[in-house]
């Protein structure tokens, strides 16, 4: 299993604070956004991890996390030239994934949930996709499920009336065809190739699991869900995950501010 984290877009939602930084780089607790996502994908026992970066911010990313060895795993960086929606993004890692699998992280998801099980459970089930739910307080927000008899009946992209109270997070594991999926895909009305229409037609194959996601789950990509994102994350130790110092990381964090 390889582990894939999309970390381009602009950031629009939590301007000003991305006018100058990609906002995966900013902090949460003791540690930039991004290192949440590759100490969740280590401690599931996921080492060989992509990067998908917009090139305007690619260089100080790439000097923030290097290649990965002081973390304990392996980073590849890609570039996505232009905004064209999570989908977009993924499809740049079909080289990087090969015939595998893959779980896909959006970088500003912050969760203290644990994949190593989950992880394992997909690799031997040898179903298409598995996308993860999380309760929420807010669900149009977000993409939501129509559960019907404990399976997903559909998913709708951020519904005026939603069918759930449940989200479907940045969270997803699938198989190498997701990347024959993306090449069917249309531009949504928002001129975006959206993941939601991949996990629909997963969901049209049979071929889409979920689980429920326990602990805390985030997604920090406004102003609100940020400051909350801090809050629930001050006393993250993420070092006992990682191998770099957290004094280092501090440092790095403000220098790259």
């Amino acid at each position: 299993m390889k582990g894939v984290i999309l970390a381009g877009g602009t950031g629009t939602r939590l301007y000003p604070l991305t006018a100058s930084i990609n906002k995966h780089m900013l902090p949460v607790g003791k540690y930039p956004m991004i290192m949440h996502g590759i100490a969740r994908l280590k401690q599931a026992g996921i080492r060989d991890i992509l990067i998908v970066v917009g090139k305007q911010h690619a260089w100080a990313m790439l000097h923030l996390l290097g290649s990965g060895e002081q973390y304990g795993v392996t980073i590849t960086y890609r570039v996505q030239e232009t905004s064209g929606g999570i989908a977009d993004a993924l499809r740049l890692a079909r080289g990087f994934v090969g015939d595998g699998n893959v779980t896909v992280l959006l970088g500003d998801n912050i969760f203290t949930h644990s994949l190593e099980s989950a992880v394992h459970r997909f690799e031997q089930e040898q179903l298409g996709a598995k996308v993860f739910l999380k309760k929420v307080a807010d669900p149009s927000r977000f993409g939501v499920p129509t559960l019907m008899n404990e399976r997903i009946h559909s998913i709708e992209e951020k519904p005026v009336i939603p069918q759930s109270d449940f989200a479907v997070t940045g969270i997803y594991m699938y198989s190498s065809s997701v990347f024959s999926i993306i090449d069917t895909l249309s531009p949504s009305e928002r001129g975006e190739l959206e993941i939601t229409d991949i996990n629909n037609v997963y969901i049209s194959q049979s071929q889409l699991d979920y689980e429920c996601i326990e602990g805390e789950w985030i997604d920090a990509g406004t102003h609100q869900s940020l400051s909350r994102a801090q809050a629930m994350a001050t006393d993250m130790q993420l070092e006992n995950i990682l191998t770099k110092p957290v004094r280092q990381i501090e440092q790095e964090v403000m220098t790259n501010s």
